[in-house]
């Protein structure tokens, strides 16, 4: 068995995760989900990553970003699209990040959407810890990565350093590296549709390109992160406030709260 089949076998979709599930994400770092997500969520989710994509509204959230000034909020947001805001709030995808989080409250960070080209280049070592605090990591930052239609042989694949969510390290102390094969790593590049990878926001990964003989297909990536409430998180988007406020009126969560709540944020200030 090779060992990306053995973490297919180990990582059942459950909502009530086993004891060796949450041990695995506390001393490695992530928890594979194979089809973790309803078809049909996933059929009514393509569509809108689409329109996301053709429409330019992705582009359009990035215009937002880099000039706020010019641009303002966008015209739509991801979450304001039915079926994302659907995923945010997933009833079994909360229920697990409750038992990561060792049932502490947590607030919605941010959402990303994409369809990605079969020749998208690689994205270096990286994590996605936000606090700028790097050496603090007493309150958790979970990551979900959704693959709408999985993860193969014609798509770029995710690769995990298991563990390196414990060090103490800038977001990009490992991007002179690329996407060059580590000791250590985890190549994950077989997984069915609808799969989610759940990974602490401080461990090392990366998207690591198909080879260019293969044909490739577009990779379909949704990711959402949630903060442990208890300090106060940077947020990455200029019109943040805006981004929960529309959460609440389209009463995304009305039995949680906290996964909304403006107080849980410092102010924003723009990534260089």
């Amino acid at each position: 068995m090779t060992p990306n089949a053995a973490l297919l076998e180990h990582a059942a979709p459950a909502v009530v995760l086993r004891a060796d599930q949450l041990r695995q994400f506390r001393e490695l770092g992530y928890l594979v989900l194979p089809g973790f997500l309803p078809p049909d969520l996933v059929e009514r989710m393509r569509p809108e990553v689409d329109r996301w994509v053709d429409d330019g509204l992705r582009a359009r959230s990035i215009d937002s970003v880099r000039d706020p000034q010019r641009f303002g909020v966008p015209p739509v947001m991801e979450l304001e699209l039915p079926a994302h805001g659907e995923l945010i709030t997933h009833a079994p995808l909360l229920r697990v990040i409750d038992q990561l989080m060792g049932r502490a409250p947590y607030v919605f960070h941010h959402l990303h959407s994409d369809r990605q080209a079969p020749d998208v280049p690689g994205k270096s070592w990286h994590h996605d810890y936000e606090h700028g605090a790097q050496d603090d990591r007493s309150a958790t930052m979970i990551h979900a990565l959704h693959y709408l239609d999985g993860l193969d042989a014609d798509t770029s694949s995710l690769v995990v350093l298991p563990g390196s969510h414990r060090e103490h390290a800038d977001k990009a102390a490992r991007a002179h590296l690329g996407t060059r094969p580590l000791p250590g790593e985890v190549v994950l590049d077989a997984l069915p549709p609808g799969s989610t990878v759940v990974l602490h926001s401080a461990l090392f990964h990366a998207r690591r390109p198909r080879p260019n003989d293969v044909p490739g297909k577009p990779r379909y990536f949704v990711d959402a992160s949630y903060c442990e409430v208890g300090r106060l998180w940077p947020p990455v988007k200029p019109y943040w406030r805006y981004m929960l406020r529309r959460a609440r009126e389209l009463d995304l969560a009305p039995d949680r709260p906290e996964l909304f709540a403006e107080r849980h944020f410092s102010e924003y200030v723009r990534q260089a």
